[in-house]
């Protein structure tokens, strides 16, 4: 991959997006994570007004600091960022009062989870009414068109995604070239909606490369009758979130009217 020629172009597609929009920049959430830390950092490279969110709900510490160092370096460098701090658990916590939680409680934790995606989608476009900016997506190519792993609604509502057309290998090339703080470079990727420390591959089944290729394989064709072993493995994981997460990454369905029933 040309790093600084994706670099530049996509600093110029943000930049010629917003101008068009006629809008002041744009709004992030950071979370500690390599993807947000490059979104926000390729925004701030416009030269627009970038606005950095942290949204916490019992979060972990970790994630706290990564987000905080981030924060503190994009500030140094440029000018044009600010931040904010908006802690979201009062709020998540009163909700919880309001509906009823009885259930499975592996359904009941995750249709939580979804709730601090949604509240901190709510919150960036709050903000982003209020100063004129756009609402910049972080997710990456696996997320948003490989497994749909995001929430519908949650980090799945934004008004650009800047990174949805770069694998999350292509996302830490751009990250190293950036020089994003390596305590986010190394860190484990992780939604960060469950108030603990675990990963992405923790949920999932699989790690970023596996999904890259699983993903890779599913565009040539390959079938499960392709693989053995952990291939087949992993290949099953990838087709089952794709096929099952479809409702993401397609349009939202319209019951079309036939024209003689007008």
């Amino acid at each position: 991959m040309h790093t600084e020629k994706v670099i530049n172009h996509i600093v110029n597609w943000l930049k010629t997006y917003a101008n068009n929009a006629k809008v002041n920049g744009f709004v992030i959430g950071i979370s500690g994570g390599i993807d947000s830390a490059v979104t926000s950092t390729l925004c701030a490279k416009t030269g627009l007004k970038v606005l950095c969110i942290e949204m916490p709900i019992h979060q972990a510490a970790s994630h706290v600091t990564r987000a905080q160092e981030h924060i503190s370096q994009l500030k140094a460098h440029f000018p044009n960022v600010s931040d904010s701090k908006v802690d979201l658990t009062p709020v998540f916590e009163e909700f919880k009062t309001e509906i009823p939680l009885n259930g499975e409680t592996t359904i009941v934790d995750m249709a939580l989870a979804n709730t601090r995606a949604r509240l901190r989608m709510t919150t960036l476009y709050y903000h982003a009414g209020l100063l004129g900016l756009l609402v910049a997506g972080t997710g990456n190519k696996v997320e948003d068109f490989g497994v749909g792993f995001y929430t519908k609604y949650g980090d799945g509502g934004v008004d650009l995604s800047p990174i949805a057309d770069l694998l999350k290998s292509e996302v830490y090339e751009i990250g190293k070239a950036l020089n994003i703080p390596n305590s986010i470079m190394e860190a484990a990727p992780s939604d960060g909606l469950f108030g603990d420390a675990r990963s992405d591959e923790d949920q999932i089944g699989a790690s970023y490369p596996e999904l890259e290729w699983a993903m890779k394989m599913d565009e040539l064709n390959k079938t499960v009758n392709d693989f053995s072993g952990r291939e087949l493995e992993v290949f099953k994981i990838y087709t089952r979130y794709n096929r099952g997460n479809k409702h993401k990454m397609i349009p939202i369905p319209i019951c079309e009217i036939p024209n003689n029933y007008r």
